[in-house]
């Protein structure tokens, strides 16, 4: 082999063959499996895993009629990630070069091969077709997760031996602890380190320094599955429960901003939209929060959440910007009606009472809203476990607690 790799053309030839260049853990696995869950951090090299399994799939024997569906959180990500994307099925291909028919949603390689792009936001199209394998990617952040999983399972049906690959950064969600649970999945767990030759120089030390130790850098670098905390006031199976596909006319709805305590790359505005319906129940429409943008930048973002969604009120919290958050709002659009809000109890003590909402089953997701359940969850008495301000949470909390735990519907607070 050394000899080989003296000759620069055959060792690239070598280094793009994936059975040599592909590190063991992104190789399919070998026996009798029916899921393949490759658990991984963030560029550890999930998704190019993933295409080049489907895409050796297409160029194999008898490749001819095969169908495979391809499921993705959005469909822009199905595009943007798993076929268009750095290392997208259409970016690795060497041969047998596949194209993408936008207008059918579906690849089409020259062996004859399909595969068929599908939304987590959509769970009843994945009624009627069949496959014989499928990608599902970051399967923990799906809209309705455990809806679409399981109607893509009643389409895996062609073929002797329908299989199907999910590469996804792991959550402790409900859908994907009953599929490691499963007997027929093989589970295997990719870090961000290991990946390190094919990343930006520093990348890593960056985020080590910053996330090293903390339960989110376990998850989101290391690949681990890291469970919901004992002390903590949300379970992800509560709020997997309390989402809705839909949710119907708003008595009223408000925007709540939880501003940052300073601009920068790595600052989060949480921005969060809520209402409640005709049965009285709140619904939390949307997390719009903004991250490294300025004060301008955040105040745009509340005000289109705000005309997007027809809302009454914007809520937003001043112990961090004083009188500067108003006038950052004024300075966007005078006529927005802005109710400010100063807290006077603790984080937790702000969150426990909406906690009992949830509990109560008072209110519901309109939606996954994935970044915002993982502070949620992850949120206990010394606050958030990587020590980091829980904006998106505090945000809600604001917002719910404007429209129903404050007199009639109305924030006894002061007007601007």
């Amino acid at each position: 082999m050394a000899v080989l790799l003296a000759d620069p053309a055959i060792a690239a030839a070598l280094l793009k063959d994936w059975a040599i260049a592909g590190r063991d853990e992104q190789q399919p696995p070998k026996g009798d499996w029916r899921s393949w869950l490759l658990m991984g951090g963030r560029g550890s090299g999930k998704t190019r895993a993933g295409a080049e399994w489907v895409q050796a799939l297409a160029s194999g024997a008898g490749a001819s009629e095969l169908r495979i569906a391809l499921v993705a959180e959005t469909l822009g990500d199905a595009r943007e990630v798993m076929i268009d994307g750095v290392s997208g099925i259409c970016r690795i291909a060497r041969r047998n070069v596949p194209v993408f028919e936008i207008s059918r949603r579906r690849l089409v390689w020259p062996s004859g091969a399909k595969a068929y792009i599908f939304s987590s936001e959509d769970p009843e199209s994945l009624r009627g077709p069949q496959f014989h394998f499928a990608w599902c990617d970051e399967l923990a952040k799906w809209t309705h997760a455990a809806e679409t999983f399981d109607m893509l399972q009643f389409g895996l049906r062609l073929g002797a031996h329908p299989r199907q690959l999910v590469t996804t950064t792991p959550r402790a969600v409900p859908v994907l602890k009953r599929l490691i649970a499963d007997p027929g999945t093989v589970v295997r767990r990719i870090s961000t380190v290991a990946n390190a030759r094919n990343l930006a120089p520093g990348f890593i030390s960056a985020l080590e320094a910053r996330y090293g130790g903390t339960r989110l850098g376990r998850q989101e670098l290391g690949g681990e599955l890291i469970e919901d905390r004992e002390d903590g006031l949300w379970r992800r199976d509560q709020l997997e429960a309390l989402t809705i596909r839909a949710a119907g006319p708003m008595r009223r709805i408000v925007v709540a901003i939880d501003p940052p305590a300073s601009a920068g790359k790595t600052s989060c505005c949480g921005i969060v939209v809520a209402g409640i319906d005709e049965a009285g129940r709140g619904v939390v429409l949307a997390d719009c929060s903004v991250e490294g943008a300025s004060p301008s930048g955040w105040a745009e973002a509340a005000a289109r959440a705000y005309r997007r969604f027809d809302a009454d009120r914007i809520v937003a919290e001043i112990n961090q910007g004083g009188d500067m958050v108003a006038a950052v709002m004024r300075s966007v659009d005078a006529l927005l009606p802005v109710t400010t809000v100063r807290a006077t109890r603790g984080k937790y003590l702000r969150a426990e009472p909406v906690a009992a909402l949830y509990e109560q089953g008072r209110v519901v997701h309109a939606g996954r809203f994935t970044a915002l359940e993982d502070q949620m969850c992850d949120f206990g008495p010394d606050g958030l476990s990587n020590g980091r301000s829980p904006d998106r949470l505090d945000a809600l909390v604001w917002a719910l607690t404007a429209l129903m735990l404050e007199g009639a519907g109305e924030p006894k607070v002061r007007g601007v």
